[in-house]
């Protein structure tokens, strides 16, 4: 049997999700309207819908309203214009996640700019190169070192927040659903990263697809999104979900320890968690704190930005008490593809695809795969970006045909499911013989010992490659018995080429501001 591309209707086509469009979820149906400019959309919808009052953000021991957000972003829209933004022109928005980043976003929306979605974390090198590929005419940036938009026009988060307060609403400018509303960085998983673009119309696509029909989200929901606003996952689930749902989401201007996420879940009463796999076995090794019953609110948790190791997702569900639904997407995607749902989970897979979405599994040679056998994912769908800026021939090489190569790896099982195993650039090459570093972290991972782990060949003095393992540890090892028990059941388990040549304690590993692993980093050895 071979595995032919899996079409699954839209929510207008197929009238929603079975439980989705009935009972007291009913008010959460999408608005039919063609979609114009993102601010007037949102503003126009929280008018119409009565949210106005109703909880939008919360930063701190501070709430903002869906009201008060719109009212800001108009404000915050005459500032940006008085600091030479017009229609078309591009703005670095490098700002931690709070208040100030859904006011820029929103601002730089309703003037038809384009936002470039920075992590203000980026080492200077990385935001001047990103400032210059978009030809930004002004950086907004939170409080940190000026040398890093030292070459343009730089506005704080403290001082577009305070000229706001002063500042008359500004008049929103028309765009289409086609016009470009940002532009947001690829991962850097692999290298240098690269400008994806996406439109007016794509975060309501989300938000239809995603937010409202697979995770159900309603306006009573509370939102904690581990991933940042400056990422694709986050940005749907933090910015999107709750603005066009009319619910709320809780803003952490830095990555959360298991603690913090502990008590902002108690706080306010979280009820939908989205993390990284990480971050959740992160969360189930900082346990014993007597708190787990901080979780109660919690309906649901998602896991993207890499595949669920063995046992990780069970686990979850027990400490949280609430399943795990696990996904997949991409920047150039702008949110997930691929997804489990309440009414379709399958653990330890990515789900179905999202509708709306075709997805295919193909052969080096472009070849469909059959089911059960592995391939690389293609997808198209509606979100699929129009192109890389500035980069035709890196547009050219994985959108074919409206057809994105992903570049992931993953077997269609006989349900329909399909199950991620890793990226196809993670393979590695030792003394000729072809190695998956996944299969050997499943092994290294299942020791208790181990907290993360990451396998990759490294180069040594001589040129020669080294499959080499580097170990986050649960706690501390001066003696060196951690190493070498790994080194021991690497033996034991694996065949003779898998094994790593050393074992290394670390106290992190190199991951990207969405969660994901920076295997090139690893590759080199140190970071």
């Amino acid at each position: 049997m071979t595995t032919t591309p899996q079409t699954v209707p839209s929510p207008v086509e197929a009238g929603g999700e079975a439980g989705v469009e009935t009972g007291p979820r009913a008010h959460a149906e999408s608005d039919t309207e063609a979609p114009g400019n993102l601010a007037v959309q949102l503003a126009d919808l929280a008018e119409r819908r009565g949210w106005g009052a109703r909880a939008a953000f919360h930063q701190g021991h501070r709430t903002w309203t869906h009201g008060e957000v719109h009212a800001l972003a108009a404000r915050a829209a005459t500032v940006l214009a008085g600091q030479g933004v017009r229609p078309g022109d591009r703005v670095v928005l490098a700002l931690p996640d709070g208040i100030a980043w859904v006011t820029a976003f929103l601002a730089i929306a309703r003037l038809g700019a384009v936002a470039v979605l920075v992590n203000p974390e980026l080492p200077a090198a990385d935001q001047a190169f990103m400032a210059a590929d978009t030809a930004a005419v002004l950086c907004v940036t939170g409080a940190g070192p000026e040398e890093r938009s030292a070459d343009r026009p730089r506005l704080g988060a403290d001082q577009l927040l305070a000229l706001t307060a002063t500042a008359g609403p500004t008049s929103a400018y028309p765009v289409d659903a086609h016009s470009p509303l940002y532009v947001q960085y690829t991962s850097g998983t692999t290298g240098r990263p690269k400008g994806v673009l996406h439109t007016h119309g794509d975060p309501k696509a989300y938000h239809d697809l995603i937010g409202r029909r697979l995770l159900r989200v309603t306006q009573d929901d509370v939102t904690l999104s581990v991933s940042k606003l400056c990422c694709a996952y986050g940005f749907g689930n933090a910015f999107a979900f709750p603005l066009f749902s009319g619910s709320s989401a809780v803003l952490v201007d830095r990555r959360p320890t298991p603690a913090a996420v502990d008590e902002l879940v108690a706080r306010h009463q979280v009820t939908l968690l989205y993390s990284v796999p990480s971050a959740y076995a992160a969360l189930v090794a900082d346990r014993g704190r007597g708190h787990e019953a901080c979780f109660a609110s919690v309906r649901a948790a998602v896991s993207s930005g890499e595949a669920m190791p063995d046992g990780l997702g069970r686990q979850v569900t027990e400490l949280l008490g609430a399943p795990v639904l696990e996904q997949i997407g991409s920047t150039e995607a702008g949110h997930a593809f691929c997804a489990n749902s309440f009414d379709h989970n399958h653990p330890g897979t990515v789900g179905r695809p999202v509708p709306g979405f075709e997805v295919e599994l193909r052969d080096r040679a472009g070849r469909p795969v059959p089911d059960g056998e592995e391939g690389e994912l293609w997808v198209r769908g509606p979100t699929v970006t129009p192109g890389c800026l500035n980069r035709p021939e890196e547009t050219d090489r994985p959108l074919v045909g409206g057809w994105l190569a992903t570049h992931d790896r993953a077997r269609r099982e006989h349900d329909g499911t399909y199950r991620h195993l890793g990226r196809a650039d993670d393979m590695e090459t030792v003394g000729g013989t072809t190695v998956s570093p996944r299969e050997v972290e499943a092994v290294l991972r299942g020791h208790p010992a181990v907290k993360e782990v990451a396998v990759a060949a490294v180069t040594d003095g001589t040129g020669a490659s080294r499959l080499r393992a580097f170990v986050v540890p649960v706690a501390a090892d001066p003696t060196g018995a951690v190493q070498e028990d790994l080194l021991r059941l690497a033996r034991e388990r694996l065949a003779a080429c898998q094994v790593p040549r050393s074992v290394s304690l670390v106290p992190s590993l190199p991951r990207t501001p969405a969660g994901n692993l920076r295997r090139h980093l690893v590759r080199q050895g140190a970071w």
